[in-house]
């Protein structure tokens, strides 16, 4: 099997709904669905502008695609 397909969860530290959505995606990971990098957005005032107010939200660096939580486990494999 080649790489998984990732994406991104923009997060930060505190934000117990970040929690709850890297854990959604851990288990995907460990099914072998997808895999995915978390972003602090603490980091970059950019990412603060972007997603302050809406994290977490998972993108696709590809496509574009995002979803913003709430969302199921099928909304992030249609990210892919």
């Amino acid at each position: 099997m080649g790489k998984e397909p990732e994406v991104i969860l923009y997060t930060t530290a505190g934000c117990h709904l970040c929690e709850q959505a890297a854990r959604m995606l851990e288990q995907l990971r460990a099914d072998s669905l997808l895999g995915f990098d978390a972003i602090d957005i603490a980091e970059d005032e950019s990412l603060v502008d972007l997603y302050g107010l809406r994290i977490p939200v998972v993108r696709n660096p590809v496509s574009g695609a995002e979803a913003g939580w709430p969302f199921s486990r099928n909304e992030l494999l249609d990210l892919l």
